[in-house]
């Protein structure tokens, strides 16, 4: 049975022209609650097969979802409406490996030759977490999700290569073992937590100095529980340094016109013949 919201793509789109409009140009968590949200990177089509190996070998950041056509800024996949040159509300436009802008719109970067890339996003799953009980610190303190870089490598290809990058939601422990169960039904959003509690064990050093993002208040008796984060690839863009890339802003992501329970494995086996579950 379809949800409201899948049935409801007004409200992807009313987001959208939010931010199209410059209406909204914060972070996106908690937007257009019940749909699917996602990473961008766009490059050079030069760059976009070794790109696409990338993700391929990084399933875990890197989830793809969809791949434009060269110089078309259309999701068709996503939101056939949607225009990647306006519906973010901020980017980081890169060239040779350094930020040049953090525009709330590209039109004036793009080129004929681009091909957008949109990867999952852990934004998704938490409007699942939030159904399951469990409170979302960023949200709750208005702030952007912090995110880290690790010491983790991520497996190289061609010029892209770096380390892994995590976000960051702080828990009771008592609630781990639920969030993890909730995250693991969205595999296309990143999953399962990739680790919980030392952050020294990510290489870690300080959490209230994020890489991107705004720290969190961790209250007592909470953990910190980390995801595989999709601004993992804007490291590895840098180090590719191609001519240009265009990336979403940490934390201000793409709101598509599917529900998240297109990517919930469990509502996905429920509507099989017999209710698997």
């Amino acid at each position: 049975m379809r949800t409201a919201a899948a049935r409801d793509v007004t409200a992807a789109e009313r987001a959208r022209a939010d931010i199209r409009a410059g209406r909204h140009t914060g972070p996106t968590s908690g937007l257009a609650p019940g749909f699917a949200q996602t990473n961008l990177v766009i490059l050079p089509e030069a760059y976009a097969l070794d790109f696409l190996r990338f993700c391929v070998r990084n399933p875990g950041p890197c989830p793809l979802l969809d791949v434009t056509a060269t110089g078309s800024p259309c999701p068709q996949m996503l939101a056939p409406t949607a225009d990647l040159r306006s519906d973010l509300p901020r980017y980081r436009v890169f060239a040779d490996g350094q930020c040049i802008d953090e525009p709330t719109d590209v039109h004036r970067h793009w080129r004929a030759d681009l091909v957008a890339f949109l990867l999952g996003c852990s934004f998704t799953f938490e409007w699942a977490l939030a159904e399951a009980g469990i409170p979302l610190a960023h949200q709750r303190q208005r702030t952007n999700v912090p995110m880290y870089v690790t010491d983790r490598p991520c497996v190289p290809a061609g010029p892209f290569r770096g380390p892994m990058v995590v976000s960051m939601r702080p828990m009771p422990p008592t609630d781990l073992a639920r969030a993890a169960d909730v995250t693991a039904r969205f595999p296309a959003m990143h999953g399962a937590p990739v680790h919980a509690g030392d952050p020294a064990a990510l290489g870690i050093g300080d959490l209230a100095r994020p890489d991107f993002g705004d720290p969190v208040a961790i209250a007592d008796g909470e953990i910190p529980v980390f995801w595989a984060c999709g601004v993992t690839p804007q490291t590895a863009v840098q180090s590719a340094a191609p001519p240009i890339a265009i990336v979403h802003a940490p934390g201000h992501m793409f709101i598509t016109d599917l529900p998240h329970e297109h990517y919930d494995s469990a509502a996905l086996a429920s509507r099989l013949p017999g209710g698997l579950s």
